[in-house]
C-alpha cells in the first residue's frame, strides 16, 4: 500500500511539475513578439494548441489556468508586462479577451489526438485557434471600436495564424508521442 502512495505522489509531482513547464513555455511564448498595438504578435496561440495537443485536454486545462492564476496575481507572465501593467488590470485590457480565449482553445486542442484523419486534425487546430479570437476580437472591440479590432486583432495576424496551423497540424504525430510519456 505504501508503494502504492508514493508511486500516486510522483505522478502528482510529475503533473505538477509538467504544468509548471507549460506555464513557463507559455511565459517565453509571450516575451518573444512582434511589438504591435494593441494587441502584440506571439507565440501563445501556436503554444496554447500545442500544449492541449500534447497534454491533452485535462493537462493542458490545467495548465492554462495556472498560467492565467500567475498573471492574475501580478507574476510578469504576460506580453508586455510589466511595462503595461500587471495582474487583472492587464488582462481586462486589450488582450484580455484573447487570453480567456486559452481556455477554450486548449480544451478543442486536447481532442486532437482522437482521429488520425489529417484534415480533421487541421479543422480541430484551426477552430483550436479561431477560439481564441472568438473571445478576444469582441473584447478588443468593446474597449477600441470594430475597426481597429479586425485591424490589429484580426487582419494583421490571419497569415502568421494559417501558418502556425500548418505546422501543428503537420507534426501532431510526433506531438502525440510526446503525450505517451505524460
Amino acid at each position: 500500500m505504501e508503494l502504492v502512495k508514493k508511486i500516486e505522489s510522483l505522478n502528482i509531482l510529475k503533473k505538477i511539475s509538467i504544468v509548471l513547464f507549460g506555464t513557463l513555455l507559455l511565459t517565453i511564448s509571450a516575451k518573444i513578439k512582434v511589438p504591435f498595438y494593441p494587441v502584440p504578435m506571439t507565440m501563445q496561440t501556436f503554444v496554447v494548441v500545442l500544449i492541449g495537443i500534447t497534454l491533452g485536454w485535462k493537462l493542458g486545462l490545467a495548465t492554462v489556468f495556472a498560467y492565467l492564476f500567475e498573471g492574475a496575481i501580478g507574476l510578469p507572465v504576460f506580453a508586455g508586462t510589466p511595462e503595461k501593467g500587471i495582474g487583472i488590470s492587464y488582462m481586462i485590457g486589450p488582450t484580455g479577451g484573447y487570453l480567456i480565449g486559452f481556455i477554450s482553445s486548449v480544451f478543442i486542442a486536447g481532442f486532437v489526438n482522437l482521429n488520425k484523419n489529417i484534415f480533421i486534425k487541421f479543422f480541430l487546430i484551426s477552430i483550436s485557434i479561431f477560439a481564441i479570437y472568438i473571445t478576444g476580437v469582441p473584447w478588443l472591440a468593446y474597449l477600441a471600436g470594430w475597426e481597429i479590432a479586425y485591424v490589429w486583432g484580426i487582419k494583421n495576424f490571419v497569415l502568421a495564424e494559417i501558418l502556425k496551423i500548418a505546422i501543428l497540424s503537420l507534426s501532431t504525430e510526433k506531438l502525440l508521442k510526446v503525450r505517451k510519456f505524460i
